[in-house]
């Protein structure tokens, strides 16, 4: 066996070790004392316990990460509003957090149409959460206008679901 062969396996053999880190939960495994979640902390994981007020999978299901918008509409709703007051307040007790607000839209219209609207409805997220006493400084805002769909299909319930805004959660507040 020549050596390019020898060095392609050996890399290979090491790229799938370094996929099984059998303690990525700490000691216990899921939720143990040393895990993510474990003993009452924050969870950073991105994972977490939905039932833990204080983990990402908390905040995106229960508190909701995410408000939609009508067609055309940078507006909130009475909805969108009460999910946003839910954010806020979760925000205001976890102030570790800082936010990335995505901004989308439906297939329709032009690429172009579709990012300034999506530029919009994250404007509108973020400022309807600095009314509510979170920090510029803990947010960034993105659009991805039709570029990044939940949902693929020329109907109205698809297009319903991708117009919307996103709030994603990541560790280091610039607060």
């Amino acid at each position: 066996m020549t050596l390019l062969p020898k060095a392609l396996l050996l890399v290979a053999a090491l790229g799938l070790a370094a996929c099984n880190n059998p303690d990525r939960y700490g000691a216990g495994g899921p939720g143990g004392a040393g895990g993510q979640g474990g003993m009452g902390g924050i969870d950073s994981s991105g994972l977490g316990d939905p039932s833990n007020p204080n983990s990402i999978a908390y905040f995106n299901q229960t508190v909701g990460d995410r408000v939609l918008f009508a067609v055309d509409q940078s507006t909130l709703s009475g909805e969108a509003r009460g999910v946003l007051a839910g954010q806020a307040a979760w925000l205001q007790s976890h102030p570790d957090y800082a936010i990335i607000i995505e901004g989308h839209a439906d297939e329709q219209g032009t690429r172009e149409y579709n990012l300034a609207l999506g530029a919009r409805r994250a404007a509108a997220v973020q400022d309807y959460l600095i009314s509510q006493g979170i920090a510029p400084s803990r947010m960034k805002t993105i659009s991805y206008g039709k570029e990044r769909p939940l949902e693929v299909c020329s109907e109205e319930a698809c297009y319903a679901k991708n117009r919307r805004a996103v709030t994603v959660l990541s560790m280091g507040a610039g607060a």
